[in-house]
């Protein structure tokens, strides 16, 4: 297989530097684009030495399509309006898109799907591997256990995170909802306050928590009448989400245009 040619979109953010050191240091890929919003104090740069890897050869624009064109994938931990718009495109030049954005909404998903019929898209709330395995145990122990047990998701975030729950709260989510064979859009509890009333039998609640420089932690609880049984992920390295989604890109580098998630990558159950 020849090497991989990687676009960074977002090029100049947290995720996006660390995205472009990734790829310098993964053997089988090259950065060969990096984006950034029109306007970036980013532009003009050399991606390397913006992400403090040294010199790349690869100069941040604001021209995705021409850069999109001389690629094989893209990699993309943005926002949901600039993700859309990004698939569209990928979806034309016919590449991998690899996609880390959280915030998507019912709306985002279908245009995902639409691009999808060209381009190989590999989405999911959470690149790592140990979330993914997670969510494929949440989702055989939801199986196993009866309405009568509650699920509870509780997550933490920096305090700069913008959207709740995030993204892979809403995975566990889903995977829980699978196990019991139910739509999780509605059986979800979002958020409760003052007189709510009992607790409704199959319901699958979150809890958000915001505060100083937490990378990630989640944890989805099974409670029953006298025992809980906790399954639990704590990111400490934003590294690892770059890793997968790399990884990600390297395994649909081959594969005919469609719609993956990191189950299929990781060669997990789906359900």
């Amino acid at each position: 297989m020849s090497e991989m040619r990687l676009v960074v979109v977002g090029a100049a953010g947290r995720m996006g530097r660390m995205l472009i050191k990734t790829v310098a240091e993964t053997q089988g890929c090259r950065l060969v684009g990096a984006i950034e919003r029109e306007g970036s104090p980013a532009l003009g740069q050399d991606a390397g030495l913006l992400a403090g890897t040294g010199p790349l050869d690869v100069t941040v624009t604001d021209d995705p399509l021409p850069v999109f064109a001389q690629a094989d994938g893209v990699l993309d931990f943005t926002a949901p309006t600039a993700t859309t718009a990004f698939a569209a495109l990928a979806a034309q030049a016919r590449v991998v898109h690899v996609i880390g954005t959280t915030g998507l909404q019912e709306a985002d998903f279908t245009r995902l799907e639409a691009a999808a019929r060209h381009a190989r898209i590999v989405q999911s709330g959470n690149m790592s591997l140990g979330v993914n395995l997670l969510a494929s145990l949440v989702r055989k122990v939801a199986a196993t256990l009866g309405e009568d047990v509650d699920i509870e998701i509780l997550e933490m975030h920096h305090r700069m995170k913008v959207d709740a729950p995030s993204g892979t709260a809403l995975l566990l989510g889903e995977a829980a909802a699978e196990g019991r064979k139910v739509s999780l859009k509605d059986r979800a509890v979002r958020s409760r306050d003052g007189h709510t009333g009992a607790r409704t039998p199959g319901d699958i609640g979150f809890a958000t928590l915001r505060g100083g420089s937490v990378v990630g932690d989640h944890t989805v609880i099974f409670a029953a009448q006298g025992e809980r049984l906790e399954l639990s992920h704590r990111a400490e390295d934003r590294t690892l989400f770059a890793r997968g989604a790399v990884r990600a890109a390297l395994w649909a580098f081959d594969k005919k245009p469609g719609y993956y998630t990191m189950a299929d990558v990781l060669g997990l159950d789906r359900p």
